[in-house]
């Protein structure tokens, strides 16, 4: 079978950003997209550094160095070309809000706020009409903030004084407005805020009892969630608004549900082999196929997914007894049985980490094989079949956790990656996002 494998410098190092004498734990952290420019941040003699970077040497600068002591504390956002940056400064105990347009002039202190109990204090930030609007986890409770980037301009729109550790990994934007989940031990409601207080209320009512969300996805217009009601795991979507709010389908028996995501008028989900799709108009579930195991007591179980195109990508953990894949693979599927085939084995996978699969934006779908000899992971691409799948570059790209955010992004026209290379140090790549690579040596899949 012939794969691909792309030659040296196809993706290559943007910059050497951890010079020689770095601890080698040092990593580039949050990765964010702000009009086309990239940032980051760097750990820098017990302190931080935000850098920015166009895609070339001379354009990956160092925007601003923090004081020792001060550390990223949660996922930035961008508002326009406007960067915000949550840091936790060890010297105060407070978590602050930073606004950055790139420049060290321009890198200000927004605000301070009084971290929580668990862990980052501002969480889910999103651009919302033309603000920043975000979560804090308060002593006393979650509140909802909105800001314009300046001190007076950053106010709090609600608080929730009986919630704590709101379900964080579930909040998600639906056309204007920010959705999330809130129980208060009994009723569970889903909400909605547009940054603004008459914009923030119960949208309805889902479960007479505290149940848990275990998944959500966003599918153009719709928002995609499964709510595990005791044994049974129902698969909802929504539009923002109460009557677009609507229970798909309900499996029952404990079954394991992954949602994979939206293809035309169809959702997809994953039940462990079985594969199927949800009108969005209602009318049920109908079985798409059953992916094949290679033994009776293997048991597929799907981890995530992406869409390229008209085809939706997505590895597979195959388990047995232990928790511990015995292998992960990558997947592609159109919404058939035909369409649905496996593209390469030996993605790297543990019970807590996980291959990225990422969709470019233009045909390319970017994850990480294992490299056998060193228990390191290559960044391999495909474009949706077995010879169109290869190697990227021979650097090491870290897993993440099975909830972590992937570590590639696309800023203007390439897509960034923090890898470790010949430096033995983690060091910013990139790739144009139109790439082309000759093909290959032949190897089996």
């Amino acid at each position: 079978m012939k794969a691909q494998a792309c030659p040296p410098g196809v993706a290559s190092r943007t910059r050497v950003v951890n010079p020689p004498g770095t601890q080698p734990y040092t990593r580039l952290e949050g990765l964010t997209d702000a009009q086309g420019t990239l940032y980051f941040t760097v750990p820098w003699g017990g302190g931080t550094v935000l850098w920015r970077s166009n895609g070339t040497e001379t354009g990956t600068v160092q925007v601003k160095v923090f004081p020792e002591g001060v550390f990223p504390d949660g996922a930035p956002a961008a508002l326009g070309n406007t960067l915000f940056v949550p840091l936790y400064d060890r010297n105060t105990g407070m978590t602050q809000l930073w606004a950055s347009d790139g420049t060290a002039s321009g890198t200000r202190f927004v605000k301070d706020f009084t971290p929580g109990f668990y862990g980052d204090s501002l969480r889910s930030m999103a651009t919302l009409n033309g603000r920043l609007v975000f979560f804090h986890e308060a002593l006393q409770g979650t509140e909802v903030w909105s800001s314009d980037g300046t001190s007076e301009g950053t106010v709090l729109v609600a608080s929730f004084p009986d919630v704590l550790n709101l379900y964080y990994n579930s909040i998600f934007q639906v056309g204007n407005a920010l959705l999330f989940f809130r129980s208060q031990g009994g009723p569970t409601t889903l909400w909605r805020t547009d940054g603004t207080q008459a914009g923030t209320f119960s949208l309805k009512h889902l479960d007479a009892e505290r149940v848990f969300i275990s998944q959500v996805s966003l599918a153009k217009d719709q928002g995609l969630f499964i709510l595990d009601d005791g044994p049974n795991r129902e698969v909802w979507k929504t539009d923002g608004t109460a009557a677009g709010t609507l229970r798909l389908d309900t499996f029952g028996g404990y079954t394991s549900l992954r949602l994979l995501g939206r293809l035309g008028s169809k959702a997809y989900v994953a039940s462990y082999s079985h594969l199927y799709s949800l009108s969005l108009s209602g009318g049920g579930r109908t079985l798409v196929t059953t992916l094949p195991v290679d033994n009776e007591d293997e048991s597929p179980q799907v981890l995530r997914a992406t869409i390229s195109g008209e085809a939706i990508y997505f590895s597979v953990a195959i388990t047995t007894l232990s928790s511990w894949p015995s292998d992960v693979r990558l997947w592609v599927t159109n919404g058939t049985a035909k369409g649905t085939r496996e593209l390469r084995r030996l993605l790297p996978g543990t019970d807590m980490n996980e291959s990225p699969v990422f969709a470019t934006g233009t045909g390319s779908v970017l994850f990480l094989k294992s490299n056998g000899t060193d228990n390191t992971s290559r960044p391999w691409f495909t474009q949706g079949t077995a010879a169109t799948t290869g190697q990227l570059a021979n650097v090491n790209v870290r897993m993440v956790d099975g909830l972590g955010p992937e570590p590639f992004v696309r800023a203007g026209n390439r897509v960034f990656f923090p890898a470790t290379d010949d430096t033995g140090l983690e060091q910013l790549w990139s790739v144009p996002a139109t790439f082309t690579c000759p093909p290959g040596l032949t190897e089996p899949l």
